[in-house]
């Protein structure tokens, strides 16, 4: 595990958060580990304010969507 990482349920099912924290900013991993083939990386960016941008949120439920729809066909 992680040393500062958070689940992230509101975008899915064992999807999960690393916070870094860096002298060049702070910065989110978003990310699946849940299934056997591979970790999958939903979205990773730079945040600039306290509370994350709605559409770093949406963009990794959209990608987790997407992921979960072609793994289980």
């Amino acid at each position: 595990m992680p040393f500062d990482w958070k689940p992230m349920p509101a975008i899915g099912t064992g999807v999960r958060e690393v916070r870094v924290k860096d002298p060049a900013g702070i910065f989110r991993v978003i990310y699946l580990a849940k299934l056997e083939e591979a970790i999958y990386v939903l979205h990773c960016f730079q945040k600039k304010s306290q509370t994350t941008n709605h559409q770093d949120i949406e963009l990794a439920k959209q990608r987790y969507k997407t992921l979960i729809k072609e793994y289980s066909q």
